[in-house]
């Protein structure tokens, strides 16, 4: 099992130039978890690209379906105490702090493609480029 953020999510729906790193990554682990904070954020990506005319509403529903069905049975909850902790001693926002706590309280890897985020925790994030290959 691995943690993987939003982003990580929305490269393996959404076409671009890291899907294949993120079906990589898929294929190496294809237990995949996230905090529920995750389904606010991809929901906010599919938003975007419906605004920018880049996908119609049936396909961002599609979109939807399919990662959330991925991703049942692995979202979490995480404890407030620990992510405002988190927040407070990384200077990181809490959103990207849920799913730090959540790969820690897992003792799991977190798939990140957020250069910020991996040199803020290296103990726990991945690159994403790099995952698939050292697996």
């Amino acid at each position: 099992m691995i943690v993987v953020d939003t982003i990580v999510i929305a490269y393996l729906f959404m076409p671009g130039d890291h899907t294949e790193a993120a079906r990589l990554t898929l294929a190496a682990d294809a237990a995949w978890a996230a905090p529920l904070l995750w389904r606010s954020e991809f929901r906010n990506v599919l938003a975007l690209y419906l605004r920018q005319h880049h996908l119609p509403l049936g396909a961002a529903l599609q979109l939807q379906a399919a990662a959330e069905e991925l991703l049942a049975g692995r979202e979490y909850g995480v404890e407030s105490e620990a992510v405002l902790t988190l927040a407070a001693t990384s200077g990181r926002s809490a959103y990207d702090c849920e799913f730090v706590v959540l790969a820690r309280a897992l003792a799991v890897p977190f798939v990140t493609s957020d250069r910020q985020l991996l040199a803020s925790f290296p103990e726990t994030a991945v690159a994403l480029s790099s995952f698939a290959t050292d697996a």
